[in-house]
């Protein structure tokens, strides 16, 4: 009579109704229930050694764990990261350099910043947010979220026995009692659209994107990502570390990461290894980082962190936060930190730019370029959102008392003044050695035109027909027939 094969530490026949895990040191199988590994949990796992095998071969090991050797291990290119003092970081550095690079504040003294004491911990911000609050948890191996109350993740935090790594990147608590603990770098609320040009009396309340708390345990990552809307982030490391990967947001690059992000099985895929390179940044304990818009980016957790962070979209990169946006309305994907309503900020943002304009033109000022470039790239977009095929899909969020065509048409004038005043002003006549900075005091509709010392020496008849020939060429600009 044939001998029936016995398995696992309990040496029983096989049963069907039992789930049973492979040792991958001796090769035997053994029953989940006598080796404490639930069936939900196997997945998890990367490679199992059963009770015995533990002793000669080591503990098993879980994917995440695998995952975050493999970032360790992944081949950086040198450090692309601009390294600043706190106040360093102003807009007038900004408007001159730009915000195309990531920057890296190792303290935060002159950022006109607010963190909670270094005391500050998890169980912290559970009495300021409220254990039962809502709050949505990454199972890292597995990159998919679920709902789980605060105070049920904080006992998990504090547990001795974490069966999996979770992980929390968008707990929102601008309207919680933490709110008053943690204040954004000045820089970002100068910046920020919401905080900025958003109505307190609108109908849509402001998108609450400002101020996240970020509790993620060793090995905690997130798969490579561009945030929603195109926004730019900060991010601030209170207690413990994080490696940034860092990719820049090149045409190339957003094409790869569109069919990458496409592709069903893209969590089984390297991104990094699709692009030419990809910048590593250790954000330690007491720093700050800031990204610019469109840099996909992947964060790993090497060690249990608390850090706090805000996303905020700007004037300085108009035209790379509007291409993030196509390709997040293309890839249709479900963003775990949305930017709410981020055509709303748009309109609210294209007002703010037509009285800006029309204040600068009337004193005889332009403004500056990079706002010029922004106001033709967000016009561009209205009038796309606004056609008779495309409205139905955008018109929620129009805001209210906001009459669309009206707008495009009247910022679409004031653009064309300040392209054609900075056209004439560098290219014609003896105005060819003005510049065309915000401030300029050269307005060519203007009727009391405030000549410079170099062009008063020309006769005043032969002014008044410059003049005159100049604004015959402005109105057959501005108003083409």
């Amino acid at each position: 009579m044939a001998t029936v094969p016995v398995y696992c530490i309990c040496r029983l026949p096989y049963d069907v109704t039992q789930f049973m895990i492979e040792c991958d040191a001796c090769k035997d199988w053994f029953h989940g229930s006598c080796v404490g590994v639930d069936e939900d949990e196997a997945p998890d796992i990367d490679i199992y050694h059963c009770p015995n095998c533990e002793k000669t071969d080591g503990k098993s090991t879980s994917k995440s764990v695998c995952l975050a050797y493999l970032l360790q291990s992944c081949t950086c290119c040198p450090d692309i990261v601009v390294k600043l003092n706190g106040s360093q970081l102003t807009m007038d550095y900004l408007e001159e350099v730009g915000f195309n690079e990531p920057i890296l504040v190792l303290k935060k003294d002159g950022l006109g910043m607010s963190m909670p004491a270094p005391t500050f911990y998890i169980n912290d911000v559970e009495n300021h947010v409220g254990p039962d609050v809502g709050v949505d948890v990454i199972d890292v191996t597995k990159q998919t979220d679920s709902k789980m109350k605060l105070k049920d993740f904080v006992d998990y935090y504090y547990s001795t026995n974490r069966k999996k790594v979770l992980n929390i990147i968008n707990l929102e608590f601008s309207d919680k009692r933490m709110d008053s603990i943690v204040e954004s770098p000045q820089i970002v609320r100068r910046l920020s659209w919401v905080e900025n040009y958003w109505p307190d009396d609108a109908l849509l309340g402001k998108p609450k994107v400002t101020k996240y708390c970020l509790i993620g345990v060793k090995d905690s990552y997130t798969d490579f990502h561009i945030e929603c809307g195109g926004a730019s982030v900060w991010y601030h490391v209170l207690k413990g570390e994080k490696i940034f990967f860092l990719i820049k947001p090149t045409s190339a690059n957003l094409s790869l990461y569109e069919r990458w992000r496409s592709s069903a099985n893209h969590t089984e895929m390297f991104f990094a290894d699709q692009v030419d390179k990809c910048y590593k940044c250790t954000l330690k304990q007491g720093q700050t980082l800031f990204i610019p818009s469109g840099w996909i980016n992947a964060v790993l957790t090497p060690v249990d962190t608390l850090a706090f962070s805000g996303h905020f979209v700007h004037n300085l990169s108009v035209e790379m936060q509007m291409r993030a946006y196509e390709v997040e309305k293309r890839l249709k994907v479900n963003c775990l930190t949305p930017f709410p309503n981020f055509e709303t900020a748009c309109w609210y943002v294209g007002r703010h730019l037509l009285e800006r304009f029309k204040g600068l033109h009337k004193s005889n000022k332009q403004p500056a370029a990079y706002l010029v470039h922004g106001a033709k790239i967000i016009n561009g977009a209205f009038r796309a959102w606004t056609k008779k095929q495309a409205l139905l899909e955008h018109e929620d969020e129009l805001p209210e008392n906001m009459k669309p065509t009206q707008l495009i048409k009247d910022l679409a004038k004031e653009i064309r003044i300040s392209e054609y005043v900075v056209v004439s002003i560098n290219t014609m006549g003896p105005h060819s050695h003005h510049t065309s900075q915000e401030g300029d005091t050269f307005c060519l509709l203007e009727t009391n035109v405030l000549w410079c010392e170099k062009c008063k020496s020309i006769p005043e008849q032969q002014q008044s027909t410059l003049l005159r020939c100049w604004r015959k060429q402005v109105q057959k600009y501005l108003y083409p027939q």
